[in-house]
């Protein structure tokens, strides 16, 4: 098999248009659409709306199609997609988050065809956040000769380990399946490389069209999120001594165990999930899957202290996991937020029971292989779990992950309050089929409540009816998956002995009780917070508006972002992941936050998926009044000087939530934070004032590594040292020339009516970020920023061109070009 990537020379087609625009290809058609207060998605997709679009390639098949089949591979397509080959339908999909795989028919050498693909994403809302439009992720061409490796044929799968986590010796199961006829004398070939040096190798006969193979690989480096070791595998298709096709595969090698007893092991190991979910959009990119985004959202998640990752509420993208592979963060994907009882609309329900066993199969196809993986979500706050078709359905989910997969264990994420709601809910006439298309037990519902009512969510997981509801679910999963339910955690495992918890969604700000059950109540594995990553749409669930502001949790138009990451959406962490540092103890310094200066004084209307406001800044020129600063520190006392004076020590650590709040008239200057633990200064910080500031530009790379590469560039108002100013904003408009084009232009304002793909944006909190694609040729990038109030700026960066394509895990590497 050999994989190539297909993404250039397509043409875009919104409805209507004839001439279409060039777009190299991933591409989100619905982030260039203009927002609308009224229909569309509404809050849910952040008010863009739906639309049908066309892409068009022109391709010449090459000599080698007389004896070679050719496929066209798409990683996922959002919206009913329909794919033609001059002019004759050849397959489609209405799954956004499957891969799918097409052949494009009989080809005679030298022609040309024409590849149309039909995307209608028009019905919305489909979905309770933004979704985008279009091919939004990378697509593939395949080609397979008569005899090959089967495009799912490939099993790695470690059964023992013996010695410690570094140098331990492994055995290894590879099951290859291979299609074709063949020989007697056809063998397959694997190969264990490490660090580029050949460290196993085994060949076997094929019976029934498979090979199984035990490779012993001695002194493995065995994957963990702390030392994440990969494998290059090669497995090749031999016949004698011809080799006909080969695959090669990044994998780990390492063992899993789970119990109520000791919890979860890696390698035999103990781990506790420091764990956080994410979504599939890309922010200022729209939903747009680039690798280098993915490995950016990842690598920066991992930086901050979070080893863990929920996929909400789909399967992660290939790139996304290949990051989690890499750079090491254990992996809970996640199948589906619905399954028979609708959410919103347009959204797959009916499609559920037709559709998840094709979902289900693709997901693990791209799993199974994956050391990062750790466990299977079959669903995330399923109203119907409660109910006894929702039951029997969670079983047969269940049953089907463990036949496909039998090495990890499975969860549901199931909300106690949302569970109850569903179990009283009247269902409908027709109930065996729809259950809860008729009631209010939704997500949502349960959302609204909590907002209104405070901590209802958590407190409702107490109650013997949400124990009453979930009972049944959980007892279907390896793994009790609870939404907001830690304050239940020690009565579930009094009552279930056998029972293991993992916390599969919380608020940031409950993060002090939680880890307290975590590290406290055995059988509990950890915890996901809501979120990781700020993202478009389910507008309002998070930010903070002031004073006559419209509060709630569902705001109006413009709203446009959650509002409710621990970083936001260019990538700039907020107070919550300070908390997270303070309360794992993965930092010996306190970390400084301060309410924006610019609100002081104002009724703020809160929510709670969002902990606070603080940002990390005391750069507020032009204001002035009583600053209140947040110290989060697991220190027994911090101290808080400003300008060199002292203003007295709080209590901090486990006693106080992890948090000292002091309240300080504003003067410019320094503020400084000291931990003192036993009475003994352990670490400080501070923050400081910036002098008068321009307009700026850091880069967080110089290079770039042809057309699929980003460069992330901030645009930032501060002074020669790097410090932002805040409390000013200005807006900037961003232009790039040489080898390379602008991707985006993005910020963090959660409500704005500005085009999010225009050139020219409004900072927000002194910070815009420009995202710039690399190209084919290699030569200088030159980035130019010009503001209406604080000047213009340029900086360079390199483009290096077009390197050889990789192919996707799993994909065979035997030859790599970009068509």
């Amino acid at each position: 098999m050999t994989k190539t990537l297909f993404t250039d020379d397509w043409t875009f087609h919104r409805e209507g248009d004839v001439e279409g625009v060039p777009v190299r290809l991933p591409h989100d058609a619905m982030i260039g659409e203009p927002r609308v207060a009224q229909g569309g998605t509404d809050n849910h997709g952040g008010f863009f709306p739906g639309g049908v679009y066309v892409y068009r390639k022109r391709w010449t098949a090459p000599q080698d199609v007389v004896e070679r089949e050719y496929f066209v591979e798409f990683e996922g397509v959002f919206g009913e997609c329909d794919v033609v080959v001059d002019g004759v339908r050849v397959g489609g999909s209405t799954s956004p988050y499957r891969a799918f795989r097409l052949p494009l028919g009989v080809l005679t050498p030298g022609s040309a065809s024409l590849i149309e693909v039909h995307v209608d994403n028009s019905a919305v809302p489909n979905s309770r956040w933004y979704t985008g439009s279009g091919i939004y992720r990378p697509v593939w061409l395949d080609s397979v000769g008569a005899a090959a490796i089967a495009q799912d044929g490939i099993s790695i799968v470690t059964t023992s380990v013996d010695g410690g986590p570094r140098h331990s010796d492994a055995s290894v199961d590879v099951s290859v399946r291979v299609r074709g006829a063949l020989p007697p004398t056809a063998q397959v070939v694997t190969e264990f490389s490490f660090d580029g040096q050949l460290v196993a190798r085994r060949k076997s006969g094929v019976q029934g069209g498979i090979a199984a193979l035990d490779v012993p690989v001695p002194s493995a480096h065995l994957w963990s999120a702390d030392r994440p070791a990969l494998y290059d595998v090669r497995v090749s298709l031999v016949v004698d001594g011809i080799e006909l096709d080969s695959r090669s595969v990044r994998s780990g090698i390492r063992t899993i165990g789970v119990d109520a007893r000791n919890g979860l092991r890696v390698n035999g190991r103990h781990v506790l999930l420091r764990g956080t979910a994410v979504h599939h959009d890309n922010g200022p990119l729209g939903a747009a899957t680039f690798a280098a985004a993915e490995r950016r959202r990842a690598r920066l998640l991992k930086e901050a202290g979070y080893n863990a990752i929920r996929s909400a509420h789909n399967p992660l993208s290939r790139a996304f996991l290949d990051a989690c592979d890499e750079i090491g963060l254990y992996v809970m994907d996640e199948l589906s937020d619905v399954w028979f009882g609708r959410k919103t609309p347009h959204d797959g329900a009916p499609l559920f029971r037709e559709e998840w066993r094709a979902d289900a199969a693709a997901m693990i196809q791209e799993d199974r292989n994956r050391p990062s993986v750790i466990m299977y979500s079959i669903g995330n706050e399923i109203a119907e779990a409660a109910v006894d078709a929702g039951v029997d359905l969670a079983e047969e989910i269940t049953s089907f992950f463990t036949e496909l997969d039998p090495t990890r264990p499975t969860t549901i994420a199931v909300n106690p309050l949302l569970a109850m709601m569903s179990a009283r809910a009247k269902p409908s006439d027709d109930h065996e089929e729809k259950p809860l298309e008729r009631t209010p037990a939704t997500s949502t519902a349960a959302n609204m409540l909590t907002a209104k009512l405070g901590r209802m969510m958590v407190l409702a997981s107490t109650l013997p009816a949400a124990d009453k509801a979930t009972r049944a679910a959980f007892d279907r999963v390896d793994i009790a998956g609870y939404n907001y339910g830690f304050a239940s955690y020690a009565r579930a495992r009094r009552r279930y002995p056998d029972r293991v918890i993992v916390g599969t969604e919380s608020m940031h700000g409950d993060l002090p009780a939680i880890w307290k059950r975590v590290t406290s109540v055995a059988g509990v594995i950890g915890d996901f917070s809501w979120t990781g990553w700020d993202y478009l749409g389910e507008v309002g669930l998070g930010y903070w508006t002031y004073g006559s502001e419209p509060g709630g949790i569902a705001k109006p138009f413009p709203g446009v972002l959650a509002g409710c990451g621990a970083f936001d959406i260019t990538g700039s962490a907020g107070a919550t992941v300070l908390l997270a540092q303070a309360v794992w103890g993965s930092t010996a310094e306190p970390g400084i936050a301060v309410r924006p200066l610019d609100r002081a004084g104002q009724r703020a209307n809160k929510t709670p998926w969002l902990a606070t406001d603080a940002v990390q800044s005391w750069s507020w020129r032009g204001h002035s009044g009583v600053a209140e600063v947040e110290v989060y520190s697991g220190d027994d006392h911090v101290e808080l000087l400003i300008n060199g004076r002292s203003l007295g020590r709080r209590t901090a650590g486990p006693k106080r939530g992890y948090l000292a709040r002091f309240r300080v008239p504003y003067e410019p200057g320094e503020l400084v934070a000291i931990g003192y633990r036993r009475g003994v200064e352990s670490g400080r910080s501070s923050l400081r004032s910036a002098a008068p500031a321009r307009v700026r530009l850091r880069a967080e790379t110089d290079e770039l590594h042809g057309p699929d590469d980003l460069a992330y560039v901030w645009v930032e108002l501060a002074d020669a040292d790097g410090i932002v100013e805040v409390g000013a904003e200005d807006r900037v408009t961003v232009s790039v020339s040489g080898a390379g084009t602008l991707a985006a232009v993005g910020s963090a304002t959660p409500s704005t009516s500005e085009s999010l793909v225009a050139s020219t944006r409004t900072t927000y909190r002194g910070r815009a970020i420009a995202i710039v694609r690399g190209a084919n040729e290699s030569g200088d990038v030159v980035i130019t920023v010009t503001s209406e109030r604080h000047g213009e700026t340029a900086m360079t960066i390199h483009s290096l061109g077009a390197e050889p394509t990789a192919a996707p895990v799993g994909a065979t590497n035997t030859e790599e070009t970009s068509l």
